[in-house]
């Protein structure tokens, strides 16, 4: 039997004095980050289904010796200008280890080729990356590091994959294990500011859909989309029934990473903070959800992808250290 790994409630991770709040935590990070842009090479992608989606790839000027390839994957609405994502990079580039952002399709600025977009569920388009990189690069371990959306998609790729699985480590940070649940808690008080943002964002690329695709392929109007005011009304009415599902709540429970956990079979980090505004404290699994290849931290603060540290004249981002610091511990697994 398989020993239990129980969540670990202490971590390295202290909030700076003048940023305990969670939402300054979230916000400032964005706004914190260095600015200095990576400079990386954009690649489209073709996917079998017709459609395509756009990689990133950043290459160091020399690569360090065993360096792994880390694979990216943004949150809801992110892309390549995302300020965890930019961090990342600048990390990578640092250490001298080579990087390749995933954009989710239709994320890189440019609308993707079907009425179908991307889900917190949606791991099929990984799997099609992960695939031709290991080909393309067989010599080189990958490390799959995600944030928010993204994370979700990554657990639940390695739970499904166990025993198959051409990354040798993972890190996903801010994951929404549990959809239904972040659904009601990012409609709750203050966290509606987040829940305006990224719905604006999703019904401005659901309202260019309609225009590209006159004939939509389920019934859906432009006023529909206008109307909505929650996450789940847009997944109720979209997200659902344009990838199969019946509706939002068959979507969140087939999608959720956290069921697909106790699979995971290669060497994990799942970052959370307690203050989290995206997400509710039913995601925090129970030990039977986890197992010994996941070491889960679960900090006091640091909201959502925020946690910075340090002063206010010389901040300190806790990801890009402790992010790099878990891959090179496993680095010779």
């Amino acid at each position: 039997m398989q020993a239990q790994v129980r969540p670990v409630v202490s971590s390295s991770f202290k909030p700076a004095w003048w940023l305990k709040h969670a939402h300054l935590q979230t916000i400032f990070a964005k706004y914190l980050s260095p600015r200095k842009k990576q400079k990386t090479v954009a690649e489209i992608f073709m996917l079998p289904d017709g459609d395509e989606l756009q990689l990133n790839w950043m290459q160091p000027s020399r690569v360090a010796i065993d360096a792994p390839i880390v694979v990216l994957l943004h949150g809801l609405a992110g892309d390549i200008n995302s300020h965890y994502v930019q961090a990342m990079l600048a990390q990578c580039r640092r250490l001298r280890w080579p990087a390749v952002l995933m954009h989710f399709r239709g994320c890189n600025g440019a609308p993707n080729k079907l009425p179908r977009a991307y889900h917190s569920g949606d791991t099929a388009d990984l799997a099609e990356v992960l695939t031709e990189i290991k080909q393309r690069f067989p010599a080189q371990k990958l490390v799959g590091v995600a944030y928010s959306l993204g994370a979700n998609v990554l657990l639940k790729y390695c739970g499904e994959h166990n025993g198959n699985n051409p990354l040798s480590a993972a890190v996903a940070v801010c994951p929404p294990l549990d959809l239904s649940a972040c659904a009601s808690r990012i409609n709750q008080g203050s966290s509606k500011i987040y829940q305006r943002y990224l719905l604006s964002r999703l019904k401005q690329s659901t309202l260019l859909k309609l225009k590209q695709f006159p004939q939509f392929p389920i019934p859906l109007t432009s006023a529909q989309v206008r109307g909505f005011n929650s996450i789940e009304q847009f997944d109720e009415h979209y997200t659902a029934p344009i990838h199969g599902f019946l509706n939002a709540q068959d979507y969140y429970q087939k999608a959720s990473s956290k069921a697909f956990l106790q699979h995971i079979d290669i060497p994990t980090l799942i970052i959370h903070a307690q203050d989290d505004p995206f997400l509710s404290q039913a995601v925090i699994p129970t030990a039977n959800e986890l197992n010994q290849h996941i070491l889960y931290e679960l900090t006091s603060g640091g909201g959502h992808v925020g946690f910075v540290g340090g002063s206010v004249f010389k901040p300190r981002f806790w990801l890009n250290q402790r992010i790099p610091e878990f891959i090179q511990g496993h680095l010779t697994l």
